[in-house]
């Protein structure tokens, strides 16, 4: 599928769920602000991947990025980082939302399987009542250690200051 036809309305991402569930196969989501994609963000959609036949992502829209990351974020603009994560060939569809959790998206949806990084306690996951009382499952994923999006920023802010300590520049 070309990545241009991955992203679609929550509306239009409903009819392809329940038509990928028709036809039998296995629709896993996840969600998240995905800004700055790293390597342990491919290895999380990689293994979540080959957890069912279809990945859909639920991506936080930007309003719902600042109000959880703060006013510097995101990073990378929402259709940035849709087309990023389009472009990826684990990803089969990617939604926006704009609230601070998707559960309201994951209870419309009702993916066969919800999946988090090992950080999350089942019971935290947004969105796991609604799958579970629907007779899917909700999983956990380990996380590649020392990978962050937080991480990376941090350590472009202390390069830059670093570099900008050593041109005596302000």
């Amino acid at each position: 599928m070309a990545a241009s036809n991955k992203l679609a309305s929550q509306s239009d991402t409903l009819e392809k769920v329940r038509a990928w569930q028709a036809s039998g196969k296995k629709v896993v989501f996840s969600n998240g602000c995905f800004d700055i994609l790293h390597a342990g963000h491919v290895e999380y959609l990689t293994a979540a991947k080959e957890l069912g036949d279809v990945l859909i992502i639920g991506l936080n829209s930007d309003a719902s990025v600042r109000r959880l990351k703060g006013p510097n974020r995101p990073v990378c603009c929402e259709h940035d980082r849709a087309a990023v994560l389009s472009g990826l060939q684990v990803v089969d569809a990617v939604t926006f939302f704009d609230e601070d959790t998707p559960e309201k998206l994951i209870g419309t949806l009702l993916p066969d399987i919800l999946v988090k990084g090992s950080d999350w306690a089942i019971e935290q996951i947004a969105g796991a009542q609604d799958v579970l009382e629907h007779g899917g499952a909700v999983l956990t994923i380990p996380l590649l250690e020392g990978r962050s999006t937080s991480g990376i920023i941090e350590k472009i802010i202390r390069v830059y200051s670093q570099s900008q300590a050593c041109s005596g520049k302000d």
